[in-house]
């Protein structure tokens, strides 16, 4: 660990292990993991100093948030209204016209790549057709690889568990910066064209949260973008609603499902929401369909290539008859318990690879590098490979396409096969993923994959998919988990067709359904976004009983990927519920000190040596005579408010209330949250000798109205208010008289089960 940054609080009770290349780590432990000296009656107070830091979504209501709120006018809060619902349709406009950019690009790209691998084995140039197709992979993989690895380590993977977690309350380094959103778009380009087993569709929902947290920064004084509109976004709780709208935009623009975006970040994304964000975000996905409707008209007369023949359903499968009985009742609870098994499973062996990847991401770029390109060439070996083991299948005479296919995608591909026959493997693994799934989905085509092709396939792709994620590139596992899913579905129908009336197209679609209920562990949306990307309204029963299966199997045996996923970054994640051994504790019992806190008016130098020896965020004001009849909770004070006042310098020499001053000389804007400048440091401080004998007053800045809850009050229900409200700091407080008037602070990394669990090693073991 050479390259580390060790930052400890000083006194001795957690350190946070960081290094430079945290955004790209796969922890196998959470970030904060030692403590010393711990008791049940003092409290840390705040986030330690460490990249990983928690969100203010709480309003500060301080004396200059209430003068300025007191202050607006009518016309300020109808602008404040209309920029909400401008930005939402900014953030619908650029996510759309990205997925559309996206799927023009892969498209075009792979198409090329596909056809002149095409032509050289038409021409019987088998080698030269492997080390064409094997080139263009490795040259494509690498520059993904380079662009993940040099500029933006944070681009690698999904991108979905990170805007989990912000959405949670998480501040992680680096997940929706400029350069995330550039490497994200390109890289994920470029690895889809390679022919890795991933999708666009987990980028593209990290896609739109950048392009969210982008326009909602409120400006940016560094660059001179500033304008007065704006400064009213520049608080955590405006860019939550926005990065919600931007990850909901993110589904609807690569699933081309608008109900399904909205229902997604309900469901996964996001753990606060309200009335007000789900119009708002409907919204959004709305101008994302209206966007992708436009260009794919466009699209359609030839002008963008080889894209734009599938329009907004992807898959469609409403020609196929939904009619079933009890034996396709009984197959589809199969295809449930299986889907639940084999995404278990799935999910153990995708926590344990990136637990190996993570090891090797250590060493360097370059060894990053290497990884994928090992993984590339593994890739086209077997895409190129496995079709050679398929034995060869006359063409259908009933058939409307071409068969066979040597031009563009379709069903039917020659590969070796002599005329009038395809490969069925081909078919599959020398297609774009996109038109692999669309090959699975077809109608009315029993027999164009035999049994063993569909099994070999399967396995492939499961296994690929296993050790393609984690890698160094945008990766999302929606198509791989797609592509199995709907691999097993149909080989499901083809052993069930003698008793079955439902078409093999739709075991597949059920197979995809369960394979995703499996992994991912969700139900209302996946059902809507199957349903909008299939048109067909009357397999709904169906899919909704075979997602139920697939998830309470699931739940059995371990948790969702995404929730796995966030637990192996170490992002301090707070779950919906409280854990049960919570139940058996009390809010005193876990905090821990020492505790730092602050008078009303508090000498200069006090404030500066605090917050140079600790890495707290937030720390209590505590009035005392003259300025109050006993000791007495005046609030709670932020410390990048703490940096703000003393770099505005209005101190004095004697211990007087000097709010009025504070008020006139400094704006509430001042104190807001910083953008990509990232606001005042410590070291932008200039204080005087003489001035650290000085007073400031806090008072003006000192949120007066922080959440309490009494020291006695079980700490599961402290957690779930906690969770609920968005906080950042949680104030426990004395049950009885005569004592200090605060006990200590309650942060998130509080109710961590690494950190409880540390402090009572037996407790798990109650009921």
């Amino acid at each position: 660990m050479d390259q580390e940054n060790k930052v400890a609080n000083e006194e001795g009770d957690i350190e946070c292990y960081y290094g430079k290349d945290m955004e790209d780590r796969i922890y196998s432990q959470p970030l904060l993991t030692k403590r010393h000296n711990t008791t049940s009656q003092i409290a840390i107070v705040g986030a330690n100093a460490c990249p990983v830091e928690s969100l203010d979504y709480e309003i500060i209501e301080n004396e200059l948030f209430k003068q300025d709120w007191r202050s607006r006018r009518t016309i300020q809060i109808f602008q404040y209204v209309l920029l909400k619902w401008a930005f939402a349709l900014i953030i619908g406009l650029g996510t759309g016209l990205v997925g559309i950019f996206n799927n023009i690009a892969v498209e075009n790209i792979s198409g090329f790549k596909l056809l002149m691998t095409t032509k050289l084995m038409l021409e019987h140039k088998y080698y030269k057709a492997f080390a064409a197709l094997a080139g263009c992979n490795l040259a494509l993989a690498a520059a993904a690889a380079a662009l993940c690895a040099y500029i933006a380590p944070a681009a690698a993977g999904s991108g979905i568990p990170e805007v989990k977690a912000y959405l949670n309350g998480v501040d992680a380094h680096s997940i929706l910066a400029p350069s995330t959103l550039f490497v994200k778009i390109f890289g994920s380009i470029l690895c889809v064209s390679a022919g890795f087993v991933v999708g666009k569709e987990g980028p593209m929902v990290h896609t739109g949260a950048c392009i969210a947290s982008l326009i909602g920064q409120g400006g940016s004084r560094k660059y001179h973008l500033t304008w007065r509109w704006l400064r009213y976004f520049k608080n955590d709780r405006d860019r939550r609603d926005l990065i919600t709208c931007g990850a909901a935009a993110g589904v609807a623009s690569a699933f081309r499902a608008p109900v399904g975006g909205v229902l997604f970040a309900l469901e996964e994304a996001a753990s606060w929401w309200r009335s007000a964000l789900l119009w708002r975000t409907f919204f959004t996905t709305a101008v994302v369909a209206i966007v992708l409707r436009a260009f794919i008209q466009l699209c359609s007369t030839g002008t963008c290539g080889l894209f734009g023949e599938g329009g907004l359903i992807m898959y469609d499968v409403s020609a196929a008859k939904v009619a079933y009985s009890v034996p396709d009742i009984l197959a589809v609870i199969l295809l449930g318990v299986i889907g639940g098994i084999f995404g278990s499973l799935y999910n153990y062996l995708v926590d344990k690879v990136l637990r190996t990847y993570s090891i090797i991401n250590e060493k360097g770029p370059a060894v990053k590098i290497l990884l994928v390109v090992t993984i590339s060439l593994l890739t086209s070996v077997c895409s190129y490979g496995l079709p050679w083991f398929a034995t060869c299948i006359p063409c259908p005479i009933d058939t409307t396409e071409s068969c066979p296919n040597t031009d563009l995608s379709g069903n039917y591909k020659s590969f070796q096969c002599p005329p009038n026959h395809y490969n069925d493997l081909a078919s599959l693994f020398l297609n774009t993923n996109d038109d692999a799934i669309r090959n699975l989905l077809s109608t009315s085509t029993t027999k164009e994959f035999h049994i063993s092709s569909l099994f070999i396939f399967f396995i492939a792709i499961y296994c690929l998919g296993v050790i393609t994620y984690g890698i160094a590139i945008p990766s999302g596992l929606f198509i791989p988990v797609i592509l199995a899913g709907a691999g097993y579905g149909r080989l499901i129908g083809r052993l069930f067709d003698p008793i079955t009336k439902l078409d093999v197209g739709l075991f597949a679609l059920l197979g995809a359904a369960s394979f995703l209920g499996g992994t991912m562990r969700m139900t209302v949306s996946l059902c809507v976004i199957l349903l909008e990307l299939t048109n067909d309204l009357l397999l709904l029963p169906l899919v909704m009983l075979v997602l139920l299966i697939s998830k309470t199997v699931g739940d059995m045996f371990n948790h969702g990927v995404y929730d796995q996923i966030v637990k192996l970054k170490g992002l301090p994640y707070m779950e919906a519920h409280a854990e049960p051994y919570m139940k058996h504790l009390v809010a005193r019992d876990v905090v821990s000190g020492p505790l730092i806190t602050f008078s009303g008016v508090e000498k200069v130098g006090n404030i500066l040596h605090a917050l140079k020896t600790t890495g707290h965020n937030g720390f209590p004001v505590i009035d005392e005579p003259p300025f109050a009849d006993a000791p007495e909770l005046c609030g709670l004070v932020l410390r990048s408010h703490l940096l703000v006042l003393l770099k505005g310098k209005i101190f004095s020499r004697d211990r007087v209330l000097s709010g009025d001053e504070v008020v006139r000389r400094i704006s509430k804007f001042d104190f807001a949250k910083a953008g990509s400048g990232k606001g005042v440091k410590l070291e932008d401080l200039d204080i005087e000798d003489e001035e650290m004998d000085m007073y400031v007053d806090l008072h003006p800045i000192t949120n007066t109205s922080p959440y309490t809850v009494v020291e006695t009050m079980s700490l599961a229900k402290a957690a779930v208010l906690f969770r609920q409200l968005g906080l950042r700091h949680m104030c426990v407080v004395p049950k009885s008289q005569g004592r200090p008037p605060i006990v200590g602070i309650l942060t998130r990394h509080d109710f961590l089960p690494e950190h409880i669990l540390g402090l009572y090693p037996h407790i798990r073991l109650r009921k």
